[in-house]
């Protein structure tokens, strides 16, 4: 994917990994609750674009789409005319989010995986190269992680290492739950927590604010390096959202 775009799509991204039990479970009992949220995007305090994250039920019990598309505007757009669309099919399985399948596409530029959890591989094509991975217990794709964050940090159970697949590699992620924070957005102001998420190796930081109230959507997102914001997401709406009580709070990792 290009660059520009790419680095987007990292900056909600969160990934998270965990051994996952046999039964898919429904709805109700996963506490994945359907929205449509929009973000606003900027590029080191330059308005460069939009984006919008999509998670809606499929047609069996427990099985979900999330779909992701950022939009380059303005001058920005002449460079990057094409969207960046994301899409990762997956399960809920116990307390977790499961990997089916994955569709990255930007111009002519795709990345195309299929997760075999029975033979713990996961094979397609990203961008011309050809992948074959074995599947650690707990692996995500890049937007599966995403809503797996969301239901750790429901169950207040967000571990410290993931595994993600990004296009042909398996990387490895360290997370931090910092704490929580008031914070006003586009919305109001939000009750959230906040979650950093480092690669091994890497001195980019991608430090993120999830609204129990909104059912831990994500409503904020920054991604910086040696102190220096690069990147910035913030919400400006959630549609089509299941009502939440708004005291909802996360749970104690000690419950």
């Amino acid at each position: 994917m290009k660059a520009f775009t790419g680095a987007l799509a990292l900056a909600i991204a969160a990934s998270t990994a965990a051994a996952a039990p046999a039964s898919a479970q429904t709805p109700a009992d996963s506490g994945i609750a359907p929205f449509i949220a929009h973000y606003e995007a900027a590029w080191k305090g330059i308005s460069v674009g939009t984006s919008e994250i999509q998670l809606t039920q499929g047609t069996e019990p427990g099985h979900y789409l999330y779909t992701w598309t950022i939009t380059a505007r303005g001058i920005f757009r002449i460079a990057y005319s094409d969207d960046l669309v994301q899409k990762s099919w997956l399960s809920m399985i116990g307390d977790h989010v499961r990997p089916d399948k994955y569709h990255g596409k930007e111009g002519s530029q795709t990345v195309e995986l299929n997760f075999d959890w029975q033979d713990k591989r996961a094979t397609g094509v990203s961008e011309t190269k050809p992948v074959d991975i074995k599947l650690p217990d707990g692996a995500q794709d890049v937007m599966s992680i995403q809503v797996e964050v969301m239901l750790d940090l429901k169950n207040g159970k967000l571990p410290k290492t993931f595994q993600i697949i990004d296009k042909d590699q398996l990387k490895e992620f360290n997370y931090t739950q910092e704490g929580t924070a008031k914070i006003r957005t586009a919305l109001g102001e939000l009750d959230t927590i906040i979650v950093t998420s480092q690669r091994t190796g890497n001195n980019r930081i991608l430090r993120m604010w999830f609204a129990p109230s909104l059912g831990f959507v994500p409503v904020q997102a920054e991604r910086s390096r040696d102190g220096k914001i690069e990147i910035a997401m913030r919400v400006k709406r959630v549609d089509h959202l299941v009502p939440i009580d708004p005291h909802l709070a996360p749970k104690s990792s000690a419950e």
